[in-house]
């Protein structure tokens, strides 16, 4: 018997939303800068598209699908830390979009 899709919930659907972000492709831009000691010539912005939001993300929160974010605790957890920090920088820079 074959196992039944893990279906997204809220979680999963605020994941979409933030991975199509402009900002939060940018945030990814700057925040591989400054941890691998990058100029902007070397990584400028604009270079995370949404795919790479989504890659990164299932990476950083170690699941497969968003949709998991919905139905596992410890990675629930580990995006809401990333929406947090990156709803920080974002307030910190001043871009309220």
């Amino acid at each position: 018997m074959c196992a039944e899709p893990v279906k997204g919930g809220r979680l999963a659907r605020q994941a979409a939303m933030l991975c199509q972000d402009r900002a939060f492709q940018d945030y990814l831009d700057k925040r591989r800068r400054h941890k691998q000691g990058l100029t902007e010539a070397q990584l400028p912005d604009g270079t995370h598209n949404a795919d790479d939001a989504r890659d990164w993300l299932c990476a950083a929160c170690q699941i497969q699908s968003r949709s998991e974010l919905d139905h596992n605790p410890t990675a629930a957890a580990t995006f809401r830390r990333i929406h947090q920090r990156f709803m920080k920088w974002k307030q910190l820079r001043g871009n309220k979009s």
